[in-house]
């Protein structure tokens, strides 16, 4: 009787359709960080149904909506420019697998933030783009809206392919869209801008890292320190002449305000929180790179 030879059953090849499913690594295995991510996308759309369910909304829950949406088109947008940073300073290469997701997530917020901008306005298309051509904000906010699709749209790895380096030319984009979302929230906030300016001085400090990467410059605990103050002090000044501007507060008063903590806390302390993330990081990075006190490399051990 002959024996035949046996080998382990090779795994088999990912479905072509298997990677459009979100938590799906390119292999096609199941990726818990996508899943987690893919979830925390789902999450404030849930929470919005079911707040317009249950009638929690207040007396106008579509403007409630709108701005719901919006906020958190601004929020994923700001979290997929966070990707880089936090990838390099914690070490943590698998991140790079949800940028695009919080990109795409994004672009739908804002969609639907378009949509119920509509809805609001009985589906009267003609007065929609009328109100778009007129309104500064509007028009700001739509040109906004165009550059994510845009974006979005070219966020397929055919289009990686075919677009060569203009692909990365065109993904740059992303940051000018960033500017005119925060622009967009600023007008429409009109009285109370605490969560534009917080949400601007963390563009400022992920820009800031950026502009130390451009140049070089040492991304050790210390210098990420100085980042996260020079953000919030930004965001202070920024908050400070917003107020000054838009209602002739004196920025001296708003400035005063952040050392005034029996009120709510100011968006400059909350960047530095955020901010302080980066060095903390890295600092806890450093620590693991650095080798266990009596431990010898096995290259520098005295021979036998």
């Amino acid at each position: 009787m002959t024996r035949t030879a046996y080998s382990a059953p090779s795994q088999a090849a990912p479905r072509p359709q298997s990677r459009f499913w979100p938590w799906l690594d390119r292999a096609g295995r199941l990726s818990w960080l996508k899943l987690a991510i893919f979830l925390a996308c789902l999450a404030p759309a849930c929470e919005l149904a079911v707040a317009y369910r249950l009638d929690a909304l207040g007396a106008k829950p579509i403007t409630a909506l709108i701005h719901g949406t919006g906020e958190w088109a601004m929020r994923f947008l700001l979290a997929s420019l966070a990707i880089t940073p936090l990838r390099r300073v914690a070490d943590w290469p698998k991140l790079i697998l949800v940028r695009r997701m919080l990109g795409v997530t994004a672009m739908a917020y804002a969609i639907g933030h378009l949509v119920l901008y509509v809805v609001d306005q009985n589906f009267d298309l003609t007065k929609v783009v009328s109100e778009i051509a007129l309104r500064i904000y509007l028009t700001i906010g739509f040109v906004g809206l165009v550059g994510l699709i845009a974006l979005g749209a070219t966020s397929t790895d055919a289009a990686i392919r075919n677009m060569g380096p203009n692909w990365h030319r065109l993904h740059r984009l992303a940051y000018t869209i960033t500017v005119l979302g925060l622009v967009h929230y600023f007008l429409q906030a009109k009285i109370d801008v605490s969560a534009p300016v917080f949400w601007t001085g963390v563009f400022l400090l992920l820009m800031g890292w950026r502009i130390m990467r451009k140049f070089r410059l040492p991304e050790r605990p210390w210098a990420l320190l100085l980042l996260a103050i020079a953000a919030a002090l930004l965001t202070a000044g920024l908050e400070a002449a917003w107020y000054g501007l838009a209602s002739g507060v004196p920025a001296g008063l708003v400035l005063s305000a952040n050392l005034d903590f029996s009120g709510p806390v100011r968006p400059a302390w909350w960047v530095l929180a955020v901010g302080l993330a980066l060095p903390v990081t890295a600092l806890v990075q450093s620590f693991r790179a650095t080798p266990r006190a009596g431990k010898v490399s096995p290259r520098l051990s005295p021979r036998a």
